[in-house]
C-alpha cells in the first residue's frame, strides 16, 4: 500500500487516478480537506477496494501514527501543500503551518514508524516528497533553466515555506538516514485543478463571459507540464530514483502568461465560438501585478531524462487543447467548486468582478 498525502487536490487527484489506472497496489488518501481539496475529485473510486479515504491533517501526529501502524504503507508520498503564491502574500502562515510544521511532523511519524521495521521492508521503503521549481527563485530572459544544482533563492513565502520543506527532507535522510526522494516541478496544468491557478481561471471566466486578468505586462515566463506527465514521473522516481537525490521535473514548454491566454482563446474560438463570432481574447485584461513577481522559470530535465528514462508524452499544444475539453465538458465540477468565497477571493486579488 502507498500513502498518499493531500490526495483530493489537484495534483494527488490526478495521481491516485493514474496509478489505479494500471496497478492493483491500494492507496491510502490523508487529506485535511481545506477549500483546495475535493473528495467529488475521487467519487470515481467509490467502492474501489484499492482506494481508502482518511480525513485529517499531516500536522497531527498521532492521527498520521496510527495511520502508520494500522495499513503500513511501503511509501509515503508527500502531495500536501498550501500552494498558491497569491494567498500565501495575503496570508502566509497556514502556508508555514502546513508546509513546514505540517511536513517536519509527518517527518518524524515516517522516521518512527520506519525505525521500527525490519530489515527487508525497511530497506525497501521510501519517502517521496513533492516540491516546486519556486524554491530556486527567478531566472534572467538568458539563463540557463534550472537544474538540481541550482542555489535555493525562493521569492514568496509560499515558495519559502516550500524550500523550508525540502531542507527538512534532506535533513532526515543525513541526519537520521531516512530514505527519501525529492522532486521539484515546473508548473501543472489538466483536469482537477482548482479554478485560482491560471489556467482553469481563464477557461472559466472566458464562458461565463467575465474578464480574463492577466498580471502585469503578461510577459511573466513558466515552464508548462501537463499533470499527467507529472504523475508518471512521480511513479518512476518512486520505483527507481536514487535514495537522497532531487529529481527536476518539467514540460520543455516556456510561454508567457499572455501566450497561454491567447492559445486557450483560440481553442476556445474552436470548439465554443461566441454567439457574436467575437474572439475570447477581447477578454483579456491586464490588472496590478502581483507583489515581487518572479519573472522567469525554467527546468532542466535532463537527470531524470538520463537517469530513469522519463520524457513527457504531451506538447503544451496537446495538453492545453486536453486541458480546455476538460474544463468545458466538466462545468458542473466547476460550478461545485466556484462558491461564494471564491469570487470573493478573485475579486479582492485581481479587482475583476465574477
Amino acid at each position: 500500500m502507498l500513502l498518499v498525502t493531500g490526495g483530493a487536490g489537484f495534483i494527488g487527484t490526478n495521481f491516485i487516478h493514474s496509478w489505479l489506472r494500471t496497478r492493483d497496489e491500494p492507496i491510502l488518501n490523508l487529506d485535511s480537506l481545506t477549500y483546495a481539496g475535493n473528495l467529488e475529485n475521487l467519487a470515481a473510486l467509490s467502492g474501489d477496494r484499492r482506494y481508502i479515504f482518511a480525513h485529517g491533517d499531516i500536522g497531527d501526529a498521532n492521527l498520521v501514527g496510527e495511520l502508520l501502524q494500522s495499513y503500513k504503507p511501503r511509501a509515503v508520498l508527500n502531495f500536501a501543500a498550501e500552494s498558491h503564491v497569491d494567498r500565501s502574500i495575503a496570508g502566509p502562515e497556514s502556508f508555514i503551518q502546513t508546509n513546514v510544521v505540517g511536513t517536519f511532523r509527518l517527518l518524524d511519524c515516517v522516521r518512527a514508524y520506519w525505525g521500527g521495521m525490519d530489515g527487508g521492508r525497511r530497506e525497501s521503503f521510501r519517502f517521496l516528497h513533492v516540491s516546486t521549481d519556486e524554491v530556486y527563485g527567478s531566472l534572467g530572459s538568458d539563463d540557463p533553466a534550472f537544474t538540481e544544482a541550482n542555489a535555493y533563492c525562493p521569492n514568496s513565502p509560499y515558495a519559502a515555506s516550500k524550500a523550508s520543506s525540502d531542507h527538512l527532507v534532506r535533513a532526515y535522510r543525513h541526519t537520521y538516514g531516512l530514505p527519501v526522494v525529492t522532486t521539484n516541478c515546473s508548473n501543472n496544468y489538466g483536469p482537477y485543478q482548482f479554478p485560482e491557478k491560471l489556467i482553469p481561471l481563464l477557461v472559466h471566466n472566458a464562458l461565463t463571459g467575465k474578464a480574463l486578468p492577466i498580471y502585469g505586462d503578461g510577459q511573466n515566463v513558466r515552464d508548462w507540464l501537463y499533470v499527467e506527465d507529472h504523475c508518471t514521473a512521480i511513479q518512476r522516481v518512486l520505483e527507481e530514483g536514487t535514495i537522497g537525490d532531487t529529481y527536476n521535473i518539467g514540460g520543455g514548454n516556456e510561454k508567457t502568461n499572455l501566450e497561454v491566454a491567447q492559445t486557450l482563446c483560440a481553442i476556445l474560438d474552436e470548439i465554443r465560438p461566441h454567439a457574436q463570432g467575437k474572439s475570447y481574447r477581447e477578454q483579456i485584461v491586464f490588472v496590478a501585478d502581483r507583489p515581487g513577481h518572479d519573472r522567469r522559470y525554467a527546468i532542466d530535465a535532463s537527470k531524470i531524462a538520463a537517469e530513469l528514462g522519463w520524457r513527457p508524452a504531451e506538447s503544451f499544444e496537446s495538453g492545453i487543447r486536453k486541458t480546455v475539453l476538460w474544463y468545458v465538458e466538466n462545468s458542473a465540477w466547476v460550478s461545485g467548486v466556484t462558491s461564494g468565497a471564491y469570487r470573493q477571493w478573485i475579486r479582492q486579488q485581481y479587482g475583476v468582478a465574477l
